[in-house]
């Protein structure tokens, strides 16, 4: 992969070499970077595609103002760099329509959307510039990694600053950090932010892009959490108003809606054609994506090819400390942790295990109440692990073989099961796990 991923770079280095640079040729550079044809740009940016096409064969001596700020804005590019006065692709400052004022554009959870190195997470974070853009960047690497008072610490500041892409994403993360610290309030606090700042981005007059970014964060909190969120929009209709690595985090959240309505092959469809169609590293979407088609996998029975997707994931996630994802999903995947980490990497399982003990409490105790829900608060990892696979229609004898351990110690954890729910026979159990 690394060889591929080189010589993808040589390639790329020669095109920008002997390719003439004009604003045409920047626009079809950017345009091939970010996987959108010249018409999608041209409705993007509210003009004919024959406008685009004129600049691109470098009809019109001068570029609208209007319409190189436009392009400079959905590239999040300087304008310099599209009339090819500089090569550094540095986001541009831009002016707030409705009072005149400079303000910056932020990229929305940057580091989720961004395509970096494995093993390159915290160079990419120190290469950035903007002191802001860098903190919370920061706050999501230590969300991803487990770090949670370090989260809630850098986002904590950001929560009603004026900029709305950097406050509904330090919501995001602090309302999900403080699930893990056991903050129920504080997550509470967190949640009732982020359906106020959806109400106001879906006012008319804000831009499509803050639009679509309210509805990704509205769907990812509603899916990933199981409340209700409001009246949010279908993703599908804002997906394509996304970059690419977003573009990715926004796939993971409706193929983990269609796991959710048992539509598995559907879901795992979704994943297998977001991971063939693109050529980058995208470290923390491709996490999640290879997570949720292990998931897939493993309620179709196809128990080899959810382990793949899961020491894909696992591969990713290790060098940079991005386990979170991993203990996040426990119950989902169904004994894989056991499975592929336990005896290999036993250091690294207890890291994800913790991980799994206080998210999971956490989020009971928000989603009982709030959902009229009742799932299992007081079984053990390995306990749940059994009673997802037992409720999923295993016999003691399949998970013993999954799980490498004897019929016998399936029957004890299955008699440990049935007393701590108070419940005599599987069929009972289907009220107290996961969906």
């Amino acid at each position: 992969m690394l060889n591929g991923l080189q010589r993808a770079g040589e390639r790329k280095i020669m095109t920008e070499e002997t390719r003439e640079i004009t604003p045409g040729n920047r626009i079809i550079e950017l345009c091939e970077e970010n996987q959108i044809s010249q018409r999608e740009l041209a409705r993007r940016i509210g003009i004919t595609p024959s406008q685009i096409s004129r600049i691109i064969k470098g009809e019109t001596r001068t570029i609208n103002s209007d319409i190189l700020m436009a392009v400079a804005r959905e590239f999040e590019v300087s304008t310099d760099y599209i009339l090819g006065v500089e090569n550094r692709k540095r986001e541009i400052s831009g002016e707030d329509t409705k009072g005149g004022k400079e303000s910056k554009f932020y990229t929305p959870m940057l580091l989720m959307s961004s395509s970096f190195p494995i093993g390159g997470c915290i160079d990419f974070i120190e290469a950035l510039q903007d002191k802001d853009e860098k903190k919370m960047a920061y706050a999501e690497y230590y969300y991803f990694s487990g770090q949670h008072e370090k989260a809630v610490a850098y986002t904590e500041c950001y929560l009603d600053c004026e900029n709305v892409m950097l406050k509904m994403s330090a919501c995001l993360i602090y309302t999900f950090a403080n699930l893990s610290l056991n903050h129920i309030n504080s997550a509470r606090m967190g949640l009732d932010r982020l359906r106020e700042h959806l109400a106001k981005v879906m006012d008319e007059q804000a831009d499509i892009r803050t639009r679509a970014f309210g509805v990704f964060v509205a769907s990812a909190a509603h899916t990933l959490l199981h409340l209700p969120m409001g009246d949010i929009p279908p993703l599908s209709d804002y997906i394509g108003e996304f970059k690419k690595g977003k573009q990715l985090w926004g796939a993971y959240v409706l193929a983990h809606r269609a796991y959710l309505n048992k539509e598995y092959e559907r879901s795992l469809g979704i994943v297998e054609a977001c991971l063939m169609t693109t050529k980058e590293i995208y470290p923390i979407s491709m996490i999640y994506l290879n997570l949720v088609a292990a998931i897939d996998a493993m309620n179709l029975m196809q128990i080899e090819q959810a382990k793949r997707y899961f020491m894909k994931a696992w591969e990713i996630a290790k060098p940079d400390n991005l386990i979170e994802g991993i203990g996040e999903h426990h119950g989902l995947l169904q004994g894989l942790i056991e499975t592929c980490l336990k005896r290999d990497y036993p250091e690294d399982y207890q890291k994800i295990i913790a991980i799994t003990y206080k998210f999971s409490f956490g989020w009971r105790r928000i989603h009982n109440p709030d959902s009229k829900g009742d799932v299992a608060d007081n079984l053990t990892t390995t306990e749940f692990t059994i009673a997802m696979l037992a409720n999923r229609g295993w016999s003691n004898q399949e998970i013993a073989d999954y799980l490498q351990i004897t019929h016998r110690t399936v029957k004890q954890h299955m008699t440990c099961i049935f007393n701590k729910l108070n419940i005599s026979n599987r069929k009972q159990l289907k009220d107290y796990m996961l969906r």
